[in-house]
């Protein structure tokens, strides 16, 4: 962890008593000086003979004063069933993103360790009969103690330190632990940050910037990135692929109400051909693909349209569909007999003329 995270990560888990947020700290083991700077030699003898009866009971005493006023904190960590464990939602983490292969290496770690060695970081619950617990730090943990448990692993143990915190302090947390983490996307950051923004900071930016110290402007750029409809988002052939950079000039592209709508509607026909692909086991679409024909779909509008009427030819060259009129009551499309096409060449043509019309604004959403 880089030197500046480390520092406010030890400041987030340090004394914050105003708000009684943090979790607690381990007692300092209790000292006994001598009040004498110059102390007389004493004779040689054994350490426990010699020593001053009642020592050891005023150095407990002392020690569990020191933890009674505060100036110490005990830390609790505990050996849990995870399944009384939940995940606290607001975490930026998808918990149902999580699987085998991308929590692959921390299992391998943890049982070549005999057990987790890092403990997640949990606070209490009340009311809810099923969970004793919630994981503010440590969800990859939670998932992989889980399957471990389930896999040969029944006995293995989530290892949690109890922590009290409110809601705005474990979001601080739950977003430091994220911050270094490749399997959290800008598409979950970004989306978790608008929602603490109002939920946390009142929608004051620059107070949700000065909290988790972060750019102003780099966290407004997240805010924008958030607004992106689900209905573009899944032109993409996975959440993870929508980057902060190019994602926020696709978010500036939707401001605009004309272009908003020819974007959508090209994003609408790119999810249908990922759908496809995924059914044949084929890759996805790639990423950088994807936003050059959302953000084309404006351009593409103003361009020479096809001449009327739109025609899908077969493979062996004739006519295979074709538009016959377009007003408000509707499209009416002509399927040719003699073309050669089969069905599914049929369907592919007629998800091309609706994607051709609605980039003529004369589609069936206007």
């Amino acid at each position: 962890m880089a030197r500046k995270q480390s520092a406010y990560l030890a400041a987030l888990l340090s004394d914050e008593a105003e708000g009684a947020q943090a979790p607690e700290a381990a007692p300092e083991p209790e000292t006994i000086e001598a009040s004498s700077p110059s102390p007389a030699p004493v004779p040689a003898a054994s350490p426990r003979s010699e020593r001053p009866r009642g020592t050891t009971l005023l150095g407990r005493e002392s020690a569990l004063a020191r933890l009674a006023s505060g100036e110490v904190r005990q830390v609790t960590q505990l050996l849990l069933d995870p399944a009384r464990v939940r995940i606290w939602p607001g975490n930026a983490r998808h918990y149902a993103h999580l699987s085998e292969e991308n929590c692959r290496e921390l299992i391998d770690s943890i049982v070549a360790e005999g057990g987790q060695k890092v403990p997640a970081v949990v606070r209490r619950v009340e009311g809810d009969p099923d969970h004793d617990y919630e994981v503010i730090a440590g969800t990859r943990r939670h998932w992989s103690i889980s399957w471990l448990r389930g896999h040969s692993y029944p006995d293995m143990q989530f290892v949690a330190q109890v922590a009290v915190l409110d809601d705005e302090a474990a979001f601080r947390l739950a977003d430091l632990e994220n911050r270094a983490r490749k399997d959290v996307s800008d598409l979950e950051r970004a989306r978790n940050y608008a929602e603490a923004l109002h939920t946390h900071y009142g929608s004051h930016l620059t107070r949700m910037a000065e909290r988790l110290k972060l750019s102003k402007g780099w966290l407004s750029k997240m805010i924008k990135v958030a607004g992106i409809p689900d209905t573009v988002i899944d032109a993409f052939a996975s959440p993870a692929d929508v980057q902060l950079k190019p994602a926020y000039a696709l978010a500036q592209a939707l401001d605009d109400m004309k272009a908003a709508a020819l974007i959508r509607a090209t994003a609408r026909t790119v999810a249908s051909e990922q759908a496809t692909l995924r059914k044949r086991g084929s890759a996805g679409i790639p990423a950088a693909d994807v936003l050059k024909r959302l953000l084309d779909a404006p351009r593409s509008a103003s361009a020479t349209p096809r001449a009327e009427p739109y025609v899908w030819t077969g493979p062996i060259g004739r006519p295979a569909l074709s538009v016959q009129s377009v007003n408000r009551q509707g499209i009416t499309i002509r399927l040719h007999a003699g073309s050669g096409a089969d069905a599914d060449s049929l369907a592919d043509a007629l998800r091309d003329a609706l994607a051709h019309l609605e980039r003529r604004g004369q589609g069936l959403q206007r």
